[in-house]
C-alpha cells in the first residue's frame, strides 16, 4: 500500500508531531456524526477499515499516573494488564476532563501523538501484527494512518497484551 507523508502545516499537534519525525503516514478524515455510540466504532465503519487495525486511544490513571493505552476498538482495556505493563498496581480509567486538560485533545479526538504532556503509553501487542494501524489524528472525524514501529517510536510506547 503506497502511503504519503503530509505536510507539517496546518494539520493537528498529532499531524504535525508525525511529519516532523519524517514517519510515513495517510490521513484519513470522514465526517463525524455526534450520535455514533462508539468514536473507534465510527472511524472504523466510515474509513471501512478492519477494527482490529483501528486503534482507540484510552487514559487511564494507574498508581496517580495518567498512562495511555492503545486497544483495538473491537476490543477493551484490561485495566489490569494496563496496570502490570507499567509496573503499577491498581488502574481506572482517568477522569475524562485530566485526560483532555493533559493532552490537550478533546475526548473522542485524544490522539497519542502531540499530547500537550508526554504520557506513559502502553500499545496493545496486536498492533505489531498489522502493517499499518489507524489512531486519532487529533480531532474528531480524522485518523493517521501509520505502521506500528513509527507509532511506538513516536510515543515513546512499550508493547504489551492490554486488551481482552
Amino acid at each position: 500500500m503506497a502511503r504519503k507523508r503530509q505536510a507539517a502545516s496546518g494539520g493537528t499537534p498529532a499531524t504535525v508531531a508525525a511529519a516532523r519525525a519524517g514517519v510515513a503516514f495517510t490521513l484519513h478524515a470522514y465526517a463525524h456524526d455526534p450520535a455514533a455510540a462508539s468514536y473507534g466504532g465510527e472511524a472504523a465503519e466510515a474509513l471501512g477499515a478492519d477494527p482490529l487495525r483501528v486503534f482507540k486511544t484510552l487514559v487511564a490513571d494507574v498508581d496517580g499516573t495518567l498512562t495511555v493505552a492503545l486497544v483495538p476498538v473491537s476490543g477493551q482495556l484490561s485495566l489490569k494488564a494496563l496496570a502490570s505493563a507499567v509496573g503499577g498496581k491498581r488502574a481506572a480509567m482517568a477522569d475524562p476532563a485530566a485526560a483532555e486538560r493533559t493532552t490537550g485533545y478533546v475526548r473522542g479526538g485524544i490522539s497519542p501523538l502531540g499530547q500537550r504532556r508526554r504520557l506513559p503509553t502502553v500499545v496493545d501487542a496486536s498492533a505489531a501484527g498489522h502493517p499499518t494501524v489507524f489512531v486519532s489524528a487529533g480531532r474528531r472525524g480524522l485518523e493517521i494512518e501509520l505502521a506500528p514501529a513509527d507509532l511506538v517510536a513516536l510515543t515513546g510506547a512499550r508493547t504489551a497484551p492490554i486488551a481482552r
